[in-house]
């Protein structure tokens, strides 16, 4: 965990985390292997692989797996099509996860392994490229196509406490906890609370808000109990004490991931009393969001529009591939293209996530680095501030 939130000067609470309205602390007594800047790209690989030699910083842990272990991971962050946002730049995209979890099969370092994916456009990280016969099952929190969902927002119902102005949660990463509060881990299967958690992700499947939970690879592991993943306690019932847990029926009203950040200033602005300091830093915060979105969501278009023409571009841009297709052809040439626009540009930042499929696309149309560099620099001759400030932590243009 990056763990900026315990301890930030924004928490009502100081030293306590809280993922539901009723407040149960979540932070106390949780192992923290890797914290800051330890949280990357470089070390993630290496845990999952038991490579200790490779890793910088931090507690030294690693998966010592054997052929006879399960494996399970749950990763949340922001994301976009083909790439996980990590808190140090560089972000993960889909094809180094992929050749790391067919190396770690390669090895015969274990038995099969589960993996839950929260993010926006989580699909896609798996979709086409994860082997149906490495003895790995996925589920993400949405298709390839679409934002996850935060949930208990405030303002909402139910809300998270008065002083609080984020969201306290995402919508699948809640369903599939709270399920797992009132159910017995030794006789639940995964597919049992896939199915769940779809249901409630889903709004009973009307899709009135949230999300396509997913699952991919080989399905034959979600006949599988969750004990054998997630562990039980032995002296206890097999289902996990929670004071007052709820229950996963109940329903939420839930908001755009994207948008969860807007929520959070939105509130801060609305709370700061008339004319103090703290107002107009709200408000510059605010505008500077807003302005950052308007500045990247212009300059790919007009990107676009260079490329292929204003009739064309829109369209090209915004085609999405068949289904159980990788969204790009050449990996190299997306993170180029990523390169290319950022370098003009600025920070795409976790909003900017989502035109990666765009960029795909250009690959996928046959531009070449070269052509993108050029149009980048023409569309952005004038890069608000801001914008450069949102880059991630060891960016380099």
């Amino acid at each position: 965990m990056y763990d900026d939130i315990a301890n930030n000067e924004e928490n009502p609470i100081p030293g306590v985390i809280i993922n539901d309205p009723q407040g149960e602390n979540v932070y106390a007594g949780v192992p923290k292997d890797y914290v800051g800047d330890d949280v990357n790209v470089n070390n993630f690989f290496a845990v999952l692989l038991g490579n200790r030699t490779a890793l910088t910083g931090g507690s030294g842990k690693v998966i010592d797996s054997s052929p006879d272990d399960y494996i399970f991971v749950y990763y949340t962050d922001h994301g976009g099509p083909g790439v996980l946002g990590m808190p140090t730049y560089p972000d993960l995209y889909a094809d180094d996860l992929i050749a790391v979890l067919k190396h770690k099969h390669a090895t015969g370092s274990y038995k099969s392994m589960v993996f839950y994916l929260e993010a926006c456009e989580s699909g896609s990280i798996f979709e086409g490229l994860l082997p149906n016969n490495i003895n790995i099952y996925a589920t993400t929190a949405a298709n390839a196509m679409e934002s996850s969902y935060a949930t208990y927002c405030p303002g909402m119902f139910p809300s998270p406490p008065p002083q609080f102005t984020t969201c306290l949660g995402d919508l699948y990463s809640v369903s599939w906890m709270e399920d797992s509060y009132v159910h017995d881990w030794r006789t639940e299967t995964l597919a049992q609370q896939y199915q769940l958690v779809k249901n409630r992700t889903a709004v009973h499947n009307t899709y009135y808000f949230g999300s396509h939970v997913m699952q991919y690879a080989d399905l034959r592991l979600n006949t599988q109990k969750l004990s054998l993943y997630v562990g039980f306690d032995p002296s206890g019932d097999g289902v996990t004490p929670v004071a007052n847990p709820l229950p996963s029926s109940t329903q939420t009203v839930v908001v755009n991931q994207r948008d969860a950040e807007l929520i959070h200033f939105w509130l801060k602005l609305h709370k700061a009393s008339e004319g103090s300091p703290q107002k107009l830093d709200a408000q510059k915060q605010l505008l500077q969001v807003l302005e950052h979105r308007s500045h990247v969501d212009k300059s790919v278009r007009l990107i676009g529009n260079l490329l292929f023409g204003s009739e064309n571009g829109p369209r090209v841009l915004e085609s999405v591939g068949a289904a159980g297709q990788p969204l790009v052809d050449d990996w190299s040439c997306l993170k180029s293209m990523v390169r290319a626009f950022e370098t003009y540009c600025g920070s795409l930042s976790r909003y900017g996530m989502k035109h990666l499929r765009s960029l795909a696309n250009i690959c996928n149309a046959g531009v070449r680095v070269e052509a993108m560099t050029k149009v980048a620099a023409e569309a952005c001759p004038n890069v608000p501030s801001n914008t450069w400030s949102l880059l991630p932590k060891g960016f380099s243009a």
